[in-house]
């Protein structure tokens, strides 16, 4: 089951469908209180019940919410409504990796970049920001 467009959970209406993956379904969604728009990733609806599942969910919503990096996104909230865990982060526009990928493989072992940026990211300026959270 997806959440649809007009599903509220707590202060957050859902917009649309972002993504889905092992983890759970990320949507995108207005936030009411702070007239923003966010990012609402959620664990399997049919998953929740999982305690392994939900443990590692848990972990990294503390995990997020212990890094401050201009290359890692913000976590906002977590919460839960009905039979619903949920992290609300900061929502991010773009391409996602596999449209990126699909349209030009990476060949090098430079960072690859959908748009120019100050500060590219790489794995030397987000590991230090990891290993801390962790």
């Amino acid at each position: 089951m997806k959440l649809s467009p007009g599903t509220r959970l707590g202060p957050y209406e859902i917009t649309a469908a972002i993504g889905a993956g092992g983890m759970g379904e990320v949507y995108k969604a207005r936030d009411t209180r702070l007239d923003r728009t966010v990012a609402i990733k959620v664990l399997p609806l049919d998953g929740g019940a999982d305690p392994a599942l939900r443990t590692r969910f848990e972990r990294e919503a503390r995990a997020i919410s212990a890094l401050d990096h201009p290359n890692i996104c913000v976590l906002h909230d977590v919460g839960h409504e009905g039979d619903v865990d949920y992290l609300v982060m900061q929502y991010l526009d773009g391409e996602t990796l596999a449209a990126r990928l699909a349209r030009a493989p990476c060949r090098s072992r430079k960072p690859c970049t959908t748009r120019p940026r100050s500060r590219p990211p790489s794995i030397e300026r987000t590991a230090p920001a990891f290993s801390t959270a962790i």
